[in-house]
């Protein structure tokens, strides 16, 4: 028995319930929000689906209470309105930080003891604020963190081969934010290192990079949120652990080494982060991840 919540019914949070309906991929779904009638809405709405889907799935909107034994929650509150053109996720922390703190009373209360999913931004100052607030240990409260980003890199290394961006190995590392970075040595293509590939067809790799960390402002611009690639980056997250996949991803979780929330590939199972894996990275790449945790502590410090 599959029992995921949603804390948060945007734009964001509207389309994982959706994926996980369309998905199957659990057999309840409870969601909350701090208004009512917006997590009531959803669940109606998803309810006039369910004739339409191939899965069954329990909905129904409910309360903390109803996440005691939930085995994934997943934090999709925020702000986007907070964010102007142009600008960065951490706009939104000082709406964000009070929420995520009665977020974590509650849940507290409900006695909660699952693994807790966060796509809520600036993500890396969000999950280190959780993992204060909640009675968990730091391996059960993860983020999204560059996961989203990894997945952008890979298109657009992908787009410049006319390839299936699925065949892209590699990894953009440190915070999901402005410090984050490509780690060109671990990006592959079918074995092959891409700066080679890019080096023989004259590609750019510095504007790779840039296109892949303004990739959600791209969208954002336009439609004033994102809502689908993060979504799927959330569900991927989660199903890793309802299948207890043992099986490596990019994403924010405690890494000592760094004493701070940080992305760099985890491995991930039913008990959230199992275990840690260091990257043979180059001397170069090693001092832009200090520095993206270093850019990662001076942001909660403002807020501590």
């Amino acid at each position: 028995m599959r029992k995921v919540g949603i804390i948060g019914l945007g734009h964001v949070g509207a389309t994982v319930a959706l994926d996980i309906v369309q998905g199957g991929f659990a057999d309840e779904l409870v969601l909350i929000d701090k208004n009512p009638e917006i997590a009531r809405a959803e669940v109606f709405d998803l309810w006039d689906s369910l004739a339409l889907q191939p899965y069954h799935v329990k909905i129904y909107a409910g309360d903390y209470h109803d996440l005691k034994d939930a085995d994934v929650v997943l934090s999709t509150l925020g702000h986007i309105d907070a964010i102007k053109p142009g600008g960065d996720r951490f706009t939104e922390l000082r709406l964000n930080a009070p929420e995520v703190k009665q977020v974590s009373d509650d849940l507290n209360a409900s006695g909660f003891s699952g693994i807790l999913i966060a796509t809520t931004n600036p993500n890396d100052v969000i999950v280190e604020m959780y993992s204060h607030y909640l009675n968990l240990s730091q391996s059960r409260i993860l983020g999204t963190g560059t996961y989203l980003d990894t997945a952008r890199m890979k298109r657009q290394v992908a787009g410049h081969l006319n390839l299936d961006p699925r065949c892209i190995e590699g990894y953009a590392l440190g915070e999901h934010g402005n410090s984050q970075f490509v780690a060109w040595s671990t990006v592959r293509v079918a074995g092959r290192l891409f700066s080679e590939i890019a080096k023989e067809k004259g590609l750019n790799l510095d504007a790779i990079e840039e296109d892949s960390r303004q990739g959600g402002f791209a969208v954002f611009n336009t439609k004033h949120y994102t809502n689908v690639a993060i979504a799927a980056a959330t569900v991927g997250l989660m199903n890793l652990v309802l299948s207890d996949a043992k099986s490596s991803a990019i994403c924010s979780h405690y890494d000592p080494q760094f004493n701070s929330y940080i992305s760099t590939p985890a491995l991930i199972g039913k008990n959230g982060v199992e275990g840690l894996i260091e990257l043979p990275l180059t001397a170069d790449e090693k001092v832009k991840l200090q520095a993206s945790a270093d850019e990662i502590q001076d942001k909660i410090k403002l807020f501590s």
